[in-house]
């Protein structure tokens, strides 16, 4: 019986495991993005969080303010991590490209640094299959490294990895052609607190779900 090969980015992920939340814990900008989507969940609300790492601080901020929170990881280090840290969360170890997704079954989705190992075309088709996961006043928070880049090589907090990303307007695009209206964005350079990590621009884009058309 042969094995399905693992996406590139769980060898990355297994292996920092909690280094990864250790790193990237002091990001005031991702705080910030989880205190915009919380002020627009009502109560209960049904949050996706794809790439959800170790559960901090997404699932954890989310599901503390009582909302139903759902992680997926591709990393199994990470989910083991995330349902040992925050009980109140589910997760699952799951690839979002093959993750069954129903119209309308969230109210928000997180997408926090978790594309970046995509190429182009299976980041635009899975922000457009999130958008339609979306409740019809659903959001989506969508945060990446802005770079115009497309399958590059390089080192990221002592492990190789192949990125691809898009330019800040390119990424508003994406968005908007996935049917998503972006509320607000937020730049800023962040370094995360590793040893071989550098200084690397974010961009956190705040999205709602377009009403159809009347």
């Amino acid at each position: 019986m042969t094995q399905e090969p693992r996406p590139p980015a769980a060898a990355v992920f297994d292996a920092l495991g909690a280094d990864y939340e250790k790193a990237f814990a002091g990001s005031e900008a991702h705080r910030r993005s989880l205190e915009w989507l919380l002020g627009r969940l009502a109560p209960g609300s049904r949050v996706l969080d794809v790439g959800s790492g170790t559960g901090r601080p997404t699932a954890e901020v989310l599901a503390d303010a009582g909302h139903e929170v759902l992680g997926v990881d591709v990393s199994p280090v990470m989910v083991e991590l995330a349902a040992r840290q925050v009980r109140s969360a589910s997760f699952r170890f799951a690839d979002v490209r093959a993750l069954p997704l129903e119209e309308g079954s969230f109210h928000a989705v997180c997408v926090y640094f978790s594309l970046l190992q995509l190429d182009r075309e299976e980041q635009r088709d899975t922000v457009r299959r999130l958008a339609r996961a979306l409740t019809p006043d659903g959001h989506l928070v969508l945060a990446t490294v802005p770079l115009d880049v497309e399958g590059v090589d390089a080192v990221f907090m002592g492990q190789p990895v192949r990125v691809t990303s898009f330019a800040t307007a390119d990424l508003v695009a994406v968005a908007e052609e996935a049917g998503l209206d972006v509320l607000e964005r937020e730049e800023t350079l962040f370094t995360p607190a590793h040893p071989e990590a550098v200084p690397e621009p974010h961009v956190f884009l705040h999205c709602r779900r377009r009403p159809p058309a009347a």
